[in-house]
């Protein structure tokens, strides 16, 4: 059982007038650092280019099984392309969903190099040809969503004391991670998790949820809160690379969604912002009254090592998340660089 509750909301719009900069980074900074969620407004983004992304990935949910297939993730190395209903896994219990993996349309590297397993990650997109405005629409998301991203990831970097540009090498080409997810109705007979409870990996995530969806929870003090959407705003959590690079002052949170009720679902857009996979954010040196405040930076959810190498982190996710392009073909990969464990 969950209760509800209501997330800070933060105005992108406020980081831009004199008048109120300085008190939306102290904001920015006192709730990542407590929460490590928050609703955002003043992003720009009007409701058309979600609902036109959000049709046509219903569209493409809406098509049979057969054609679906045929941008399935087990055709790509690279993770890209469509995930059935069960065929993905947090902690190692099946998620009820199906999705789109998107990311940036890059060339495959014939024969990485084992000190950068990482490059296996790089690819093409797998897009249906039978939804031809799910392209477009997706691309320009990914564009508009990292244009924020940015913006707050500068405005990070001075409300914990640094140089705007602190980050903005790592980002220079960064490695971005849409998914579009559709959560099916379920009676729980054969999980309980639409994804089961985790930290995200990368840096930053900004999450549009349907509108009226319900199920997401963020874990607080032990307990799960339900948080519900806001209309026209994102919903915005760091991610373990954050936590890393300002030695867990910043707070990566345990975070989960439910599914929904038999006969409904719900379609939500989460996206990463990622530096580039062989790129580690630099350490953040902190003013010593928040340093004070840092609380270090542990394990990730199944107890190893947390990479600075954005990539490492990345693949190892990939690697556990998705057994049937692992098993297809990385299962030596598996064994290899510890990243199993």
């Amino acid at each position: 059982m969950s209760d509800s509750t209501a997330l800070p909301v933060i105005d992108l719009a406020d980081f831009d007038a004199p008048e109120t900069r300085d008190a939306a980074l102290d904001r920015l900074r006192t709730v990542t650092h407590e929460i490590g969620f928050f609703h955002l407004a003043g992003h720009g983004i009007g409701p058309a280019a979600a609902d036109r992304l959000i049709a046509a990935s219903r569209e493409f949910f809406a098509l049979p099984d057969a054609a679906k297939l045929e941008v399935e993730n087990s055709h790509s190395p690279h993770f890209r392309g469509y995930t059935r209903v069960g065929g993905e896994r947090t902690q190692g219990h099946v998620d009820w969903r199906e999705q789109l993996d998107i990311g940036p349309e890059r060339d495959a590297v014939a024969e990485f190099d084992p000190a950068r397993p990482w490059e296996v990650l790089h690819g093409p997109n797998l897009w249906p040809a039978q939804v031809p405005q799910l392209r477009p629409a997706a691309v320009e998301w990914m564009d508009r969503l990292q244009v924020v991203g940015l913006r707050l990831l500068r405005a990070w970097a001075e409300s914990l004391g640094a140089p705007a540009d602190f980050f903005d090498e790592a980002f220079a080409h960064p490695d971005p991670l849409l998914k579009i997810v559709r959560y099916p109705g379920h009676d729980r007979s054969v999980t309980d998790q639409g994804v089961g409870s985790h930290k995200d990996v990368g840096a930053l995530t900004l999450l549009y949820p349907e509108p009226g969806s319900t199920g997401f929870q963020v874990q607080r003090d032990g307990a799960w809160f339900e948080v519900d959407p806001l209309p026209g705003h994102l919903l915005v959590n760091i991610g373990e690379l954050l936590e890393v690079a300002t030695g867990g002052y910043l707070t990566a949170t345990v975070h989960r969604v439910e599914p929904p009720a038999t006969g409904t679902d719900r379609v939500s857009l989460p996206f990463f912002l990622n530096p580039a996979l062989d790129k580690a954010l630099p350490t953040l040196p902190l003013p010593d009254h928040l340093a004070a405040a840092a609380r270090g930076v542990g394990h990730d959810a199944h107890g190893g090592a947390l990479h600075a190498v954005y990539g490492l982190n990345a693949l190892k996710s990939r690697l556990r998340a998705h057994p049937n392009v692992t098993d297809r073909y990385h299962a030596e990969l598996l064994r290899s660089f510890e990243l199993g464990r």
